[in-house]
């Protein structure tokens, strides 16, 4: 008997990968997506993973491992999509040698994201066809299928996932891995090359292909009818099935596999059968819109958002009119997000903060700049968006506009989609100053490396690339690196640097806290020396509290030893009280 294991939706995904025999993945970290990376590493003997710069560049790697002939991947979340759409459009008329998926994970509810943007929209511009499981279980068989019709059909697919699928968990069966042999690589630029001649061609090709593709959805095994009572029927797919199971136990169900194309045929006869027919799904209207479209009376979004997740419970206060009498939850106090205690962001927050600057922001931990008691970051968009927003600030209102702002972005940020950014700046003659916040990881997903770290996602060692360096060959003249906790000298740096009339960046290089997991030094505060100024509690670390009468209390399972405490009492009144191992 085949073994059976609980595991998360993503590493699901990964065992999946490793089951249809995957050569080649790559990958940028993204939540909720970057576990299966993760995952997917213990099978490197079979695989070779990579953390690619950005999803643009890994993209491109799955796109050429497939037209060596291997099944290979690419990982990514939503958001990311946008930055591998380039190569997405484009290797939708190309098709593929070896079955190449795309992993697309979805974030209803905004857990860990700037929008709640659905991928089926993208794929549909696309024409990329598009696979969902609800599970575990599917999710590993589901991939397996998306390579088979990958292959078939001379497509490349979209993998889609969601922040529940990717962090729940389900019974998964261990199969062997079965790896077919690698095509030949055969020559023809009439596919491979995308000049305009070649590309009308294919454009045909393509269209003709996903005929045969939405004709075959009508009986793909993972698109499956289960007929209950007639008196309600659902159209879903994904995480939803589970909560239309849930609210609608007795209802029958058309549960979708394949969401792009969708099975015409097989949904007419399901809407026949039924009386009054739903759709379910999260997010954007996709599915409804089709069906609609093809004169099929359905109820969707009329009762539905299109906002966050679903739950049963809204499924069965908006289809049945129900509301279950639950208790009220118990008062928890607030908590909202903050750096962790000996952050390096902190310090540098705590200075701009001090400096009365503004910060043009990007993705990653020090995001949380923005809010009080820093309150710093007035801007963040996308990855790699600070700096080309400060330099559109500049050029709209002059130098003396911005002379109180600055573009804060981290490492693995900037060689995400930071370099283009400076190289404008450069080039086009701008005078802002850029930091660049290195806490020498990828913080925010979990602590990924990257091209500057030295290290792969294998764990092998690598050439790190050299940041100040890659900064002056890209002519910047004036680069300084600070230790993110010298605070005299960093205010200092700003200074002089805000003040130049040409492109500056500051590094702050101080490596994350949670990196070194040797014990910290310990601070403790002397309540006989405070004076009360609350000049230690500016920065707003959590490991600080201010009791009744106006002093200090340290605690100390959570301070991490950074010293900026220390550093900004000038009464002495907080002191080394444990040196770190």
């Amino acid at each position: 008997m085949a073994e059976k294991v609980i595991m998360l939706g993503n590493e699901a995904i990964a065992r999946g990968a490793y089951e249809a025999g995957v050569k080649v993945s790559s990958a940028y970290p993204g939540t909720p997506s970057t576990e299966i990376s993760e995952y997917l590493v213990q099978y490197k003997e079979e695989v070779y993973e990579e953390w690619a710069p950005n999803e643009k560049v890994a993209a491109e790697v799955a796109v050429g491992a497939s037209l060596a002939g291997v099944r290979a991947m690419a990982c990514m979340k939503h958001v990311g999509l946008n930055v591998a759409a380039d190569p997405l459009y484009s290797v939708s008329y190309m098709g593929v040698n070896g079955g190449l998926v795309f992993v697309v994970a979805d974030d209803p509810g905004l857990y860990s994201s700037q929008n709640e943007q659905d991928t089926r929209m993208v794929a549909r511009a696309a024409q990329i066809p598009v696979i969902e499981p609800s599970d575990s279980a599917e999710a590993k068989e589901f991939f397996k299928t998306a390579f088979a019709l990958s292959e078939e059909f001379d497509r490349p697919f979209i993998f889609r996932t969601t922040t529940r699928l990717a962090h729940s968990q389900g019974l998964v069966e261990l199969c062997e891995r079965v790896e077919p042999e690698d095509k030949p690589y055969v020559k023809d630029i009439r596919r491979t090359v995308m000049m305009p001649v070649n590309a009308k061609q294919r454009h045909i090709e393509i269209e003709q292909r996903g005929l045969e593709l939405a004709e075959a959805a009508n009986t793909l095994p993972i698109n499956t009818v289960e007929m209950r009572d007639s008196k309600i029927g659902v159209i879903t797919s994904g995480i939803p099935y589970q909560y239309v199971r849930e609210a609608l136990p007795d209802a029958s169900v058309l549960k979708l596999g394949m969401v792009n194309p969708l099975p015409r045929k097989m949904i007419e006869a399901f809407a026949s059968k039924v009386e009054t027919l739903y759709i379910v799904e999260e997010l954007d209207p996709v599915i409804e819109e089709q069906v609609k479209s093809w004169g099929i009376p359905a109820i969707g979004k009329e009762i539905l958002t299109i906002q966050g997740e679903y739950s049963a419970n809204m499924l069965r206060r908006a289809i049945l009119g129900e509301t279950l009498e639950l208790k009220a939850p118990a008062e928890a106090p607030q908590r909202p997000p903050i750096l962790c205690p000996g952050c390096p962001h902190r310090s540098v927050y705590y200075v701009l903060n001090k400096l009365k600057m503004h910060a043009a922001g990007d993705i990653g931990c020090y995001t949380l700049g923005a809010v009080p008691p820093l309150s710093v970051v007035d801007t963040t968009m996308c990855m790699g968006s600070s700096i080309s927003t400060l330099h559109g600030m500049e050029k709209a209102k002059g130098k003396a506009y911005v002379k109180n702002w600055v573009a804060v972005i981290g490492d693995s940020t900037f060689l995400h989609t930071g370099v283009n950014s400076l190289m404008n700046m450069v080039y086009n003659q701008a005078t802002g100053t850029v930091m660049i916040l290195d806490n020498s990881t990828t913080g925010m997903t979990g602590h990924q490396d990257h091209a500057a770290t030295g290290k792969t996602l294998q764990g092998d060692p690598a050439y790190a690339i050299d940041i100040p360096a890659l900064c002056r060959a890209m002519g910047v003249k004036n680069v300084v690196t600070v230790n993110a906790f010298d605070t005299a000298l960093l205010e200092k740096t700003i200074k002089e640097e805000t003040a130049k009339e040409e492109v500056s960046v500051i590094i702050t290089k101080s490596p994350c806290v949670l990196l070194d997991k040797s014990k910290k030094p310990l601070y403790k505060a002397l309540p006989d020396q405070c004076k009360k100024c609350g000049m230690c509690m500016k920065p707003g670390c959590p490991a600080m509290t201010k009791l009744e009468d106006g002093t200090i209390r340290i605690d100390d399972t959570m301070c991490t030893g950074c010293g900026l405490c220390a550093d900004l009492c000038k009464f002495g009144a907080i002191e080394l009280a444990k040196a770190g191992e």
